[in-house]
């Protein structure tokens, strides 16, 4: 029998409420739904920072500690936030991954995070449908050159963080294989990116599933895995996972834009797909034990 299957829940995501109306804005509301969806099973979670004022997201460094402390001064659950926009230029030097991580430095410094978002690639994010409404006339290119990943892998060997990838595809697990041998960071967590409205990937289908995987065995065998995505239904993939020793990631950042479930709906779900193919749910400490020494 497999180990437990961990469950993420990633809460809101760079949407805004304009594409994604029922994401959490305030850190208030933020550790609330975080609260709410440890109760249903997440062991992970994820979040995207706002300014409730005007609705954007915000690297504010208090602001990121009020959440993770509220959140973990009352559940034991890994807490990660997501990291610092920045524009495609500076993306491609060492100076613009300083500007990117240095709220993670910060919160590092601090303790407070055990993962950190590293993506090992860069990707077209365009919406196959419904322009306007999904990212904006043409979409962007999402950039993460080695240079601006420098910083990232530096935090992480100094403070242990995990790297968290997301995979959007192959090449992506490729090189951030070869970077975690080449900087000497922990193992990362490969998180298999599935779309059915945005351009990159594949959508959430078997064949490509077990095609990641079977890359994946040849590029850092054994590597923890889960599946995701974005403007994704991951209901599909979660049996599939579940038989193959991998792990599932659900939340508004991920599913479809305009979805109307709360994330403790989304968890709820995905823990009853779980269960039902005969998995169980993990805690964060199983996470953390499966982890240790990697």
């Amino acid at each position: 029998m497999n180990a437990p299957t961990w469950i993420e829940a990633a809460l809101n995501g760079a949407w805004t409420r304009a594409k994604q109306p029922h994401i959490p804005l305030s850190p208030e509301d933020i550790v609330a739904q975080a609260l709410a969806c440890v109760q249903e099973g997440a062991s992970i979670i994820h979040y995207h920072a706002y300014d409730p004022q005007t609705g954007q997201q915000t690297s504010d460094v208090d602001v990121n500690v009020r959440i993770i402390e509220g959140i973990k001064s009352r559940a034991d659950v890994i807490v990660y936030p997501a990291i610092t926009g920045i524009t495609a230029q500076q993306a491609l030097s060492p100076e613009g991954g300083e500007l990117r991580y240095a709220t993670h430095r910060e919160l590092a410094a601090r303790g407070l995070i055990e993962w950190m978002v590293v993506d090992p690639g860069s990707v077209n994010m365009s919406p196959l449908q419904d322009p306007q409404g999904a990212a904006g006339p043409q979409g962007y290119i999402y950039v993460n050159s080695e240079q601006s990943l420098q910083p990232a892998y530096a935090l992480c060997r100094q403070h242990g963080i995990r790297p968290s990838y997301a995979i959007y595809e192959p090449g992506f697990m490729r090189l951030g294989a070869a970077l975690a041998r080449r900087y000497g960071a922990p193992t990362p967590i490969y998180r298999l990116m599935f779309s059915d409205q945005f351009s990159f990937g594949s959508p959430p289908v078997d064949a490509a599933l077990r095609a990641y995987v079977r890359l994946l065995d040849l590029q850092a065998p054994g590597a923890p895995w889960m599946v995701g995505g974005l403007g994704v239904d991951i209901a599909p993939l979660v049996a599939p996972a579940v038989a193959a020793g991998g792990h599932v990631r659900v939340g508004l950042e991920d599913a479809h834009l305009g979805c109307p479930a709360p994330n403790s709906d989304l968890v709820r779900q995905a823990r009853a797909a779980i269960e039902q193919a005969g998995g169980t749910v993990a805690r964060a400490a199983d996470v953390r034990a499966a982890l240790a020494g990697r």
